[in-house]
């Protein structure tokens, strides 16, 4: 379960900065933009969608550990996004959207690396 989640969430993740590089009425750096990015926020998708291609493709047996790593770090990026006003860290742009997002990946992705790692300690009857 851990490989295909890797691979699906690490599509998706590549779309997603594609996209806002392209500059989409959904993701993008125009303001009116659902979900607003920029280069360095388009750049952070592109690298967990990479990472998480690599590791559904080369690293099968670590998929499950870097899907908590990546759900931990979406729920500390949410947590800032809450606390600090945009541009994160002083270079990546987010807004309320984004914030709420970033929640929900972080939830989900932690909570798909704990079913994986269940799934894969289950011993085959």
């Amino acid at each position: 379960m851990a490989k295909t989640t890797s691979l699906v969430l690490g599509v998706v993740f590549v779309l997603v900065a594609v996209l806002g590089m392209i500059g989409t009425p959904i993701v993008g750096s125009d303001t009116g933009a659902l979900f607003h990015t920029n280069t360095a926020h388009d750049l952070v998708h592109l690298i967990v969608g990479l990472v998480l291609l690599a590791v559904a493709l080369f690293a099968v047996d670590k998929a499950a550990l870097v899907l908590k790593v990546v759900g931990v770090v979406y729920l500390l990026v949410a947590l800032l996004g809450f606390v600090m006003t945009s541009p994160l860290l002083g270079f990546i742009e987010v807004n309320g959207a984004d914030n709420w997002l970033h929640v929900v990946l972080g939830v989900v992705i932690l909570a798909l690396g704990f079913a994986s790692s269940k799934d894969e300690a289950s011993p085959i009857a």
